[in-house]
């Protein structure tokens, strides 16, 4: 029987981590629309301006990249 109740403690406890991730996610997709939206305002104000974003990305495009991503593990 504590076997089973044991099981069933972890299933909730994932469970309740999964229903919290979702949420965080759904958080983090509104920041990243804000952020989105703020960038093509000031993109479009740049242009506006006569600013080339174009010709100075693919100006950058031929330096190397300047760091790699770690992995999850790395970071936790």
């Amino acid at each position: 029987m504590a076997k089973k109740a044991n099981k069933d403690e972890m299933v909730g406890f994932h469970k309740g981590s999964l229903t919290t991730l979702a949420k965080e996610r759904e958080e983090m997709s509104k920041i990243l629309n804000i952020v989105e939206q703020l960038m093509q305002m000031h993109i479009k104000s740049l242009q506006e301006l006569g600013v080339d974003l174009t010709k100075q990305a693919n100006n950058q495009s031929g330096q190397p990249a300047k760091k790699q991503k770690r992995p999850i593990e790395d970071i936790i």
